[in-house]
């Protein structure tokens, strides 16, 4: 019994532990995930603002949408943006109490950084510090991230200026109308606020740890270490510390051990669960990459102690077989003396038992020592009238019985009455709301482009699909002609579910009505498009937005406005191109007024030129090894049949994707839109 306890409880062990290391990756990964994205979200705003001259770094009161940014998002540290020509900073943050202060430097202060008070408002206060060395930003390591890459990106993990605690920046080059540097905005992500908070309070075993390391070894964050815990050294010799020299022995032992497997964490390129042996414990490892498109490139990783898990099994298992064995002995023991005692009156009993049957009745059984069967014996002689006796009351017992019967019958009944009466109202309720939610996936279906509108366009072949992992979807395509132009858009509202359908009943009406009143000019189409969305998401009290991707087409020429996925062109000749709509627009109903970030993009197609769009749902479509369907994959796809109609490539993209996926649910909504100039 105490080894089938053991085995049992080993394997739901196993079970449970890969269950949890799943699920703690998962939750860090999206947690990451939104944490790097409000930073440069805040830079587009900034730096818009900066290139148009709205904020000017000299004057401390255009400091005033740093202040709001950092009360919107209490997860930023510090907001600020710094300038090429004169090495001005402009910056809001939180100090070492969390409280919100005002930063900056310029020509004036020598470029000393100044620190003053903000109230509750916002309003500037009183001086509280002055640096005591020069702050020039263009020699930090977030300006010469962005100054070298030209677009927006993550600076390497360095040292905070003022606490020498390891940050890493989020930051955007700004340029001027002719093309110069102008400066840099950026957003800090203190690891040991944001990071180190999030991972202490995972419930990770009972001494189990995660931590997030860089590709070169370097400790990021983990669930016991501090900020001093991820440092050594004083003054100008502080450096970040590997995680195989982390004073959390399983952190160091841990590292230690990827790097003798891998030889190389480069090596690591997907989700692995693995386990090693320390201070003859087995420890249960699981590590996974971290990345994203604009330079990060980190590990998760979660390391359980196996006796975490099976301390309380190892336990039950000995006393089990303590008291198993203990058991085993009293039984034994009680069995030998019982016998001895018994067996000796028994055999009286039986022999005279045995006379009786066989007709000698006037045999006398004596009195014995054990009181039980001195009782048997006394009673032996008027058994048959005792049996007698029994007998009628065993009839009125039966009786009885079969009354009481009877009643539990009629009230079993009368509760089986009211349990159908209650099931048959709830299948009544059920079919009620599943007609409800297929009038609505209808009413998506009824709204969508059919064929026979698609064919009758002379210039371009185009085919469309789209399916929902819900009843009701929150995707969104449509192509329309009018007035000798077509506008082909594509969509797709956060989450999905009927709340994101009805955003997208909106976001297609809205559309079609401004494609019939004749608006053309882009900017214009999209702001008042954004404006109507948005007013109706604040009447609703919803948090739902979408991204949007809108494609004029007229005379072989394409216009794309809006930002959304990326949109892939593959040119008559195989020639592949992957436009990013990053800088085209901005999510609508998020701001009231998105005019600024909106950037028009033109595009000549020639004969056989394809555009293919698409949502995440397709890239993102995973198999049953947890692995994403991918944007290379996709492109493929596309080259292999570009000889082939619309229709064809369409059939063929999504007939791959559900063998990719095989018996995997779709968790996203899917929407692919094919065009071929004729």
């Amino acid at each position: 019994m105490g080894y089938l306890s053991f085995r049992n409880g080993n394997r739901a062990v196993n079970d449970v532990a890969a269950q949890l290391r799943n699920e703690l990756t998962a939750r860090i990964d999206q947690q990451l995930r939104d944490y790097i994205e409000i930073p440069f979200r805040i830079n587009q705003i900034n730096a818009a603002s900066f290139g148009r001259g709205e904020i000017v770094l000299t004057q401390l009161e255009d400091a005033y949408p740093f202040w709001q940014q950092s009360k919107t998002f209490p997860t930023t540290n510090l907001i600020y943006c710094g300038g090429e020509a004169d090495g001005a900073f402009l910056s809001v943050g939180r100090d070492n109490n969390l409280e919100i202060r005002l930063l900056y430097s310029n020509p004036a202060t020598d470029l000393l950084l100044q620190y003053r008070e903000l109230d509750a408002e916002g309003n500037i206060g009183a001086l509280t510090q002055v640096g005591q060395s020069p702050y020039d930003p263009r020699l930090r390591p977030w300006y010469e991230a962005a100054e070298a890459a030209g677009v927006a990106t993550w600076s390497e993990i360095y040292l905070d200026f003022d606490a020498q605690v390891p940050v890493v920046t989020a930051s955007q080059p700004v340029y001027d109308a002719t093309g110069a540097l102008k400066g840099v905005c950026a957003t800090d992500f203190l690891l040991s606020v944001e990071m180190d908070e999030f991972l202490g309070q995972l419930q990770i075993g009972r001494s189990g740890e995660v931590f997030v390391m860089e590709r070169s070894g370097r400790l990021v964050s983990s669930s016991t270490a501090d900020e001093e815990g991820l440092i050594r050294g004083e003054g100008d010799a502080i450096e970040r510390i590997a995680a195989t020299e982390s004073q959390n022995p399983l952190v160091r032992s841990t590292a230690q051990y990827l790097l003798d497997r891998f030889g190389d964490l480069n090596a690591i390129q997907a989700a692995q669960q693995l386990s090693f042996v320390l201070d003859g414990q087995r420890e249960l490892v699981q590590v996974s990459p971290f990345q994203d498109d604009r330079g990060l490139d980190w590990l998760i990783v979660v390391a359980v102690p196996e006796s975490d898990f099976m301390a309380q099994i190892n336990a039950n298992t000995r006393n089990t077989i303590l008291l198993s064995l203990g058991a085993l002995g009293l039984a034994t023991a009680l069995g030998l003396l019982t016998a001895t005692r018994i067996a000796k009156p028994i055999l009286q009993i039986n022999q005279a038992s045995q006379a009786i049957a066989d007709g000698q009745l006037d045999q006398h059984i004596p009195a014995q020592n054990i009181g039980e069967l001195d009782g048997l014996a006394q009673s032996f002689n008027g058994m048959a009238q005792q049996l007698q006796q029994a007998f009628h009351a065993l009839e009125a017992a039966n009786r009885d019985l079969e009354k009481r019967v009877e009643e539990r019958t009629a009230e079993l009944q009368a509760a089986n009455d009211k349990i159908l009466s209650l099931n048959q109202q709830l299948q009544s309720e059920n079919l009620r709301m599943s007609a409800e939610l297929a009038v609505a996936k209808q009413i998506q279906q009824m709204i969508l482009p059919r064929q026979e509108e698609l064919s009758q366009l002379e210039e371009l072949d185009i085919a469309g699909f789209m399916q929902s992992a819900d009843e009701v979807g929150g995707d969104y395509y449509d192509v329309l002609r009018h007035n000798g132009k077509i506008k082909i858009g594509i969509g797709d509202v956060t989450g999905h579910g009927l709340e994101s359908g009805l955003v997208m009943l909106m976001t297609q009406t809205a559309v079609r009505t401004l494609q019939t009143h004749d608006e053309t000019d882009p900017v214009k189409f999209l702001d008042t498009l954004n404006r109507t969305i948005y007013d109706n998401i604040q009447r609703m009290n919803s948090t739902k937005n979408l991204t949007l991707m809108l494609l004029d087409y007229a005379e072989g020429h394409l216009q794309l406005s809006g930002q959304h996925e990326e949109v892939i062109v593959v040119k008559a000749d195989g020639d592949t191109q992957q436009i990013d709509t990053f800088d085209l627009g901005f999510p609508l109903a998020l701001e009231n007024d998105i005019r600024p970030f909106i950037q028009p993009l033109q595009l000549q197609l020639d004969s056989g030129d394809i555009v293919v769009l698409y949502t995440d749902g397709l890239t993102e479509a995973i198999n049953a090894q947890k692995q994403q369907y991918g944007l290379e994959r996709l492109k493929n796809m596309i080259q292999k049949h570009r000889q082939q109609s619309a229709t064809d490539i369409r059939h063929a993209i999504i007939a791959d994707v559900q063998d990719y996926i095989g018996e995997e649910p779709l968790r996203d909504d899917l929407t692919l839109v094919v065009l071929k100039q004729k």
